[in-house]
């Protein structure tokens, strides 16, 4: 019965919603029907009279007043209306409209703001993101963008800070560092730190907004407990003035962390053999110990060899991701092998760049801008050194050229925002804790630790230079349909402003158009300020031209009056009231 009414009152909702949509026009039919009847008594046609005689009265300083104030009114909304577009990247009167009075008609509310950044560690412990695989297939089902944690992240206390030092600017945002926090209670946290009091001071550490406060409870916790390798993960990310003062901290955290990962290892199998036998609450516990125990061994070698990268030991790098990739072939939510490109390419090993390349460019694998634009280099650098646009033109593509263009149009495609960045026709800034596929943010973060690696390359910056804006001609509708990737997803700026400090300038893809309602706002700004304008200057002639307007426009409404009358009779109002 429950179920039988619940139809019946949807089937009513939907009936009268579709109503809705011709309701109105019957309804303005009908008041103009009924205002036509009752004309005789509401006495229309002396009040026309009345509001003629009226008219006719005034004097030009009313007309200039009136213009001046619809221009002011209208240059106010104008103001208001770019501004919104400019912050927030759509209309104003568009958004109420669409979101408030659409819905009261029957419509659907449209939110063009929504993110679905969704859970920010979820995005990035998954093994695959749906809007990155190459395919030409189910161009319609686009998935949602979702953040991913930057591989090449910069150290908090060592890099971000000396910038805010020097600039007086957050290169971080509130949002951004909230990602970061999560994460770590993530990867360095589990239920069985209940009870261990150097364990529960860092679950509040990771939660704390402010850095001294984080930096204080960290270093409460290594008085509980001096071999707590959480805490000095977070003073060598936070505290450490200096990437050497960061190593430091970081190889003592990882001489305790590698001692906690082998016992647990040992007391997991050991908990698996109990959990058969007595109780699965154990084994399971066990599981999320060593699982934790994991994340930081791995968390600590990753950031290990990054600080062997940045003091110059790029060998040394190398050697540890390898270790770290070979050891840990299940722990991809770090997307170590970005950190091996780039090392590899700043010792110029390119053929081992090319088989990293051929292991995780497969079209099962998530993309990113790392992948396909280091590909697009490796293909650039067989042919840029001789390549020339005149000659190109004229004997055309060879076919090594060809598919270093067609590379370099596959990475424009994934990520349109690099080639800016790497042209130098954008200024960089320090990028990012997290990054959006396909988003300003990872074309940033991209380009900041690249640009070199292209610089290098002789001629590959003129060959990108002369072929990356073709890849435009080939998908003429971006949001509607790809070539090699999913149609680009729309939710790109609103994430990416989320992401990066106020004063960098998103780049948008593609250009979005001045909305409807801003042009028409100026252009009743710019008339109503000309009427203003024309009417104070000539008055006499102004207020001709006027008169003449009204007439014209009200030759149609007489018309149609006249007809009327012609059908109807005059007592029409008298017999229904009799009747």
């Amino acid at each position: 019965m429950a179920g039988f009414l619940s139809r019946f009152c949807g089937q009513i909702k939907g009936w009268i919603q579709w109503s809705w949509t011709y309701l109105w026009a019957v309804w303005f039919m009908l008041v103009v029907f009924v205002i036509y009847i009752l004309r005789g008594p509401l006495k229309l046609s002396e009040n026309m009279s009345y509001a003629t005689m009226f008219l006719n009265t005034l004097t030009p300083k009313f007309y200039v007043a009136l213009t001046g104030t619809s221009s002011l009114i209208s240059g106010l909304i104008l103001i208001f209306e770019w501004w919104y577009f400019k912050k927030y990247g759509t209309s104003f009167i568009e958004q109420v409209s669409l979101n408030h009075i659409s819905p009261l008609l029957g419509g659907e509310p449209v939110n063009n703001n929504e993110v679905a950044n969704g859970n920010a560690n979820g995005a990035i412990t998954n093994g695959s993101n749906g809007n990155n695989n190459s395919s030409t297939h189910g161009q319609q089902s686009m998935p949602e963008c979702k953040v991913w944690r930057n591989p090449l992240n910069l150290f908090r206390g060592a890099e971000y800070l000396r910038f805010t030092w020097k600039a007086n600017k957050d290169p971080l945002t509130y949002y951004d560092m909230n990602l970061s926090a999560q994460d770590h209670q993530t990867f360095f946290t589990c239920d069985a730190d209940a009870g261990k009091p150097e364990y529960e001071i860092m679950q509040t550490a990771w939660r704390e907004r402010k850095p001294q406060a984080r930096i204080k409870a960290a270093t409460e916790a290594l008085e509980k407990n001096p071999e707590c390798a959480t805490a000095l993960i977070l003073l060598a990310e936070e505290d450490a003035s200096s990437i050497l003062d960061a190593e430091k901290h970081f190889k003592q955290a990882y001489k305790y962390a590698e001692v906690q990962y082998k016992k647990s290892q040992q007391t997991q199998h050991q908990g698996s053999t109990q959990e058969a036998i007595h109780s699965k609450g154990y084994g399971s516990t066990q599981e999320a110990i060593h699982r934790r125990d994991t994340n930081v061994v791995v968390y600590i070698k990753r950031r290990l060899a990054m600080c062997a990268r940045k003091l110059g030991r790029v060998r040394e790098a190398v050697k540890l991701m390898r270790e770290i990739m070979k050891e840990f072939p299940l722990v991809t939510m770090f997307n170590i092998h970005e950190n091996l490109i780039e090392a590899l390419l700043e010792l110029q090993l390119y053929a081992d760049v090319q088989v990293v390349l051929a292991k995780y460019d497969d079209i099962s694998l998530p993309k990113s801008a790392t992948i396909c634009y280091t590909a697009a280099l490796l293909k650039a650098r067989a042919v840029a050194d001789k390549f020339s646009p005149d000659i190109a033109s004229k004997r055309g593509l060879s076919t090594a050229e060809m598919s270093a263009v067609e590379a370099i149009h596959r990475a424009v495609e994934f990520n349109p925002h690099v080639p800016k960045y790497l042209l130098e026709m954008k200024s960089l800034v320090l990028p990012p804790e997290h990054i959006l596929k396909r988003g300003d943010s990872e074309a940033l973060a991209y380009a900041f630790f690249h640009l070199q690696h292209w610089k290098r390359v002789e001629g590959a910056l003129n060959l990108l230079h002369c072929t990356w804006e073709g890849t435009f001609r080939m998908i003429p509708y971006p949001l509607e349909k790809g070539h090699l990737f999913y149609p680009y997803p729309t939710c790109t700026e609103s994430a990416d402003r989320e992401l990066l400090p106020a004063f960098h300038e998103v780049s948008v893809y593609p250009k979005k158009e001045l909305p409807f309602f801003i042009m028409f706002t100026a252009g009743l700004c710019s008339f109503t300020a000309l009427l203003a304008l024309l009417t104070h200057q000539y008055p006499e002639p102004m207020g001709v031209i006027a008169k003449t307007a009204l007439t014209w426009v009200y030759l149609p409404v007489s018309y149609i009056l006249e007809k009327l009358e012609a059908i109807l009779p005059a007592n029409l109002f008298q017999q229904l009231s009799r009747i």
